[in-house]
Parts: C-alpha cells; sequence; structure tokens
C-alpha cells in the first residue's frame, strides 16, 4: 500500500477539500487530485462523492478514514513513546495553537520557556482550523475547542472575559453606547468564518441585548482577530475582544462595562499515551506559572 497517498486522502477526508489540502500539505491540488484517483483506482471503489460545495466520503471511504486513523494513531503513539523513552525532556516538541491566542498570549511567554528548556526544540503551528493531536499532526494542541474523545487528556489552561471595545475616536464621533439596545445603532466589527470560530461567542456583540433569534448586521467582518482590534483601534467600529488582545493595544476603551462578559476558556490537549511526556509535563508546568502571574496581574488591574 502506498503509504502517501493515504496520507493525501486522510488530509483531503479531514479538511473536506483538496483546496485545504493542498494548503495543509504544500502541494498542488492537481497533484492531490492525481494521487487520490490513483487511490480510487487501485482499490476499485470511488472514496468521495464530489459537489460544489466540497467532498463527501462514500461508505468505503468512511471505512477507509476509520482504519487510517487507528494505524496511524498507532504509529505516531509508539513514535512518540520510543524518542520519550530515548531523550527523555529533550528533542522535538510540536504545538498547534489557534491564531489569536497564540501570537498574543502564548508566543510572547515561549521564549522564556525555551530559556528555561534549551535542550528542548519547538515547532508551532497557528491555525484556526482543527488539529487531530491523536494521531499526532502535534503533540500538544492549545485549543478553546473540546470534544470529547477518551484518547486525550484536557487541563483547562486560561479562562478570560470577552469585553466590548472602542477607540475615543469612534466615540467622540458616534457617541457612547448606554445599554445593550444601543448597539443597533452603532457600527460593528465582527467575526465572519462561521465554519471555523476560534471560540465560543466571538460574535456576542451581535446578539447581546437583541431579542432571542435575532443578529445584527456587522459594519465590518473579518477571520482574523488581531484584525478586528486593528480595526477598532483605528475607529471604525465597536468590536468583542477578548482581554489578552486588547490589552496589545493603548488606545481601546472598555464599552458597557456593566453587561456581565462571556469567557473563553483554553485548554491544554494531548494524547492520554503521552500522559508522561517529560517534554509535554515541562511545558504544561511552565504554563500553569504563567497562567498564575497572569491572574495575578488581572486581579491588580480590576477596580
Amino acid at each position: 500500500m502506498d503509504w502517501d497517498k493515504l496520507r493525501i486522502f486522510y488530509s483531503v477526508a479531514e479538511s473536506g477539500s483538496f483546496t485545504r489540502a493542498a494548503a495543509r500539505l504544500d502541494i498542488t491540488q492537481s497533484a492531490i487530485s492525481r494521487q487520490i484517483s490513483g487511490l480510487e483506482s487501485r482499490m476499485g471503489v470511488p472514496l468521495f462523492h464530489r459537489h460544489v460545495r466540497g467532498l463527501i466520503l462514500t461508505e468505503q471511504g468512511e471505512l477507509l478514514l476509520r482504519t487510517i486513523r487507528e494505524v496511524f494513531s498507532d504509529f505516531a503513539m509508539a513514535e512518540a513513546k520510543l524518542t520519550d523513552k530515548k531523550e527523555g525532556a529533550q528533542g522535538s516538541l510540536a504545538i498547534s495553537c489557534t491564531i489569536g491566542f497564540g501570537t498574543t498570549w502564548f508566543m510572547p511567554r515561549l521564549m522564556q520557556f525555551l530559556k528555561k528548556n534549551p535542550e528542548i526544540l519547538i515547532n508551532v503551528n497557528f491555525s484556526d482550523d482543527p488539529v487531530d493531536v491523536s494521531i499526532r499532526e502535534s503533540d500538544v494542541a492549545i485549543s478553546s475547542a473540546v470534544m470529547r474523545d477518551e484518547s486525550l487528556i484536557y487541563h483547562e489552561l486560561i479562562c478570560r472575559p470577552l469585553y466590548f471595545y472602542a477607540s475615543r475616536k469612534y466615540l467622540f464621533n458616534h457617541g457612547v453606547p448606554i445599554k445593550a439596545e444601543d448597539l443597533d445603532r452603532h457600527q460593528l466589527i465582527a467575526y465572519f468564518d462561521k465554519a471555523l470560530l476560534p471560540y465560543d461567542d466571538v460574535n456576542y456583540i451581535l446578539t447581546c441585548g437583541s431579542p432571542p433569534g435575532v443578529m445584527r448586521e456587522a459594519y465590518i467582518s473579518m477571520n482574523n482577530l488581531y484584525g478586528i482590534a486593528k480595526m477598532v483601534e483605528a475607529g471604525s467600529g465597536i468590536g468583542c475582544l477578548p482581554i489578552y488582545i486588547a490589552e496589545k493595544f493603548k488606545d481601546l476603551v472598555q464599552v458597557l462595562p456593566e453587561i456581565p462578559p462571556p469567557y473563553v476558556r483554553f485548554y491544554f490537549v494531548y494524547p492520554r499515551q503521552l500522559k508522561n511526556s517529560q517534554r509535554i509535563i515541562k511545558l504544561w508546568e511552565f504554563l500553569q506559572q504563567e497562567v498564575a502571574k497572569d491572574n495575578k496581574q488581572q486581579e491588580r488591574l480590576l477596580p
């Protein structure tokens, strides 16, 4: 069996399109299409139903995907155990992290971890796409998404509120909202990619104070939280941001502070079979210490 074809099939099946799989694997769509066609020819059955909205697995494709997951998972875990037994707290550690949290909270602290653990080599993948740690696409995932999977261990890492923010320039030109219903008359900046939301309540600003089932229309929408913060800072409107991003922008002003905020929680996720990995243990202990420091700083900022 051609393992490269199976790897490509797995990526296409997980992403649901040749385009995303090509970006993920850094190869052309035509090359992926040829590999899938070759695999279907060898198997003698179609593996995908093709239509304008993407790809859907056939019954045979579903069976092959389940089998590949099991095989890849076993190989990945065996490799990880052998590497950890040989190298201990040395060697590489692959980490996946959502873009907003990763670039604003995690990355500024990563250098300190590397200084304390120079024997560990870090490979970071920033993406809001789901990452399958069960087949070791990464050793560790830091994510707000929690899926029920008994093969994975979840530790809650950090919990932070989401607040509404605007710039002084915007508030001077458009007025200050006094109650949630006032948001109906303001320019709102929201997250638009419904399929890959970085966390629940990212668009809370579109529903806060509205009747059930009613969502406001965004003045500007984009699929990047840092970009939303930049647009808010520029005076383009009001946005809903987690505090770990908003605190990077000195000119943002919190509005409607009396409204109880929703919270976003991030989890430290890794395969149960790697629970004794010294590299993962060291990273988890370090991040716990950083969260404790961050919590104390947040307490000092409270009125």
